[in-house]
């Protein structure tokens, strides 16, 4: 009998005991979902707001003429997400659709979308050149100055002068280093100067240079303090110092105001017969057209 009874006993405990343990079980559970859910929430906007941060900044020092018309958080969940960002050029009042982006984010990382950000290059035995990949628009290259190894230097100006009732953006890449006011003494006023080429990294670029990152700023209306804008902007792009073209520009120029500071290029918007004056100038390397648009009556150009 006290044999049985004490089976009996131990059977109990150990129900009470499991059921203990579904009850705890179960709570834990009830309780981990919303923590996790929100913990996971915590980070996920997190990587969303840093990513969006990170896309701004880079077109703000690394897109020549491109503008962003919206960015938007999509495919969101706990884990991450994805942020689109639609974007566009104004070529002298004329708004060209340029490649969307989508760039992933999660927790721990996010990456800006290179892939459509580096164009495609179409390369035959007579020509090559590079060309957004969604829109197929023509883009416009710069080529830095100090960089010999080439093996061809475009100059467009005469071929887009041909182009009549456009309008047109041109990359302008000079000889040598010149202060802005230096160059914009050179400049024809109904040409619209919207970004002007800085700094790049210097690769072997031998077919030319496709998707070299080149850093630089649009002056608008008030140079020095876009020029102040953009070096704020560059030193939160690469805060820990690993892009060199970023950290030799800082390092060379920290002491200098814009008025000191050498352009390698810039690029122009206007009417296509406007940039006939550019032709023949000495202090122009290459000239590399990117998007045109067709005139048409209903949409004035600014210049």
């Amino acid at each position: 009998m006290e044999t049985s009874s004490l089976k009996s006993a131990l059977k109990k405990a150990k129900r009470k005991q499991l059921l203990k343990t579904i009850i705890i079980s179960t709570l834990v559970v009830l309780i981990s979902i919303p923590v996790l859910y929100k913990t996971g929430n915590h980070f996920a906007a997190k990587g969303s707001a840093k990513l969006h941060n990170k896309l701004f900044l880079y077109h703000q020092i690394a897109q020549p003429n491109v503008n962003i018309d919206s960015q938007v958080t999509s495919s969101s969940s706990t884990f991450g997400g994805n942020i689109t960002t639609n974007r566009s050029k104004n070529i002298n009042g004329y708004i060209v659709p340029w490649s969307t982006l989508t760039s992933p984010y999660d927790w721990i990382r996010s990456s800006i979308d290179f892939n459509e950000i580096i164009p495609s290059l179409y390369w035959s035995d007579t020509q090559y050149y590079e060309y957004d990949k969604q829109t197929k628009n023509k883009s416009a290259t710069f080529y830095h100055p100090e960089n010999e190894k080439y093996s061809s230097i475009p100059n467009e100006l005469a071929g887009v002068t041909q182009l009549d009732n456009h309008v047109a953006e041109v990359a302008i890449s000079f000889d040598q280093p010149y202060t802005f006011q230096e160059i914009q003494a050179q400049i024809p006023n109904n040409l619209n100067t919207v970004w002007l080429y800085l700094t790049s990294e210097m690769r072997d670029e031998k077919m030319g240079p496709v998707g070299m990152p080149v850093y630089g700023f649009n002056p608008g209306d008030e140079p020095d303090e876009a020029y102040g804008s953009f070096v704020k902007a560059l030193q939160q792009y690469d805060p820990k110092g690993h892009i060199e073209g970023i950290q030799q520009f800082l390092e060379m120029n920290k002491d200098k105001s814009f008025d000191e500071v050498k352009v390698l290029g810039m690029m122009l918007t206007g009417q296509t017969q406007n940039f006939k004056a550019l032709e023949n100038q000495d202090f122009i390397r290459a000239a590399s057209v990117g998007a045109t648009a067709p005139i048409v009556p209903y949409i004035e150009p600014e210049k």
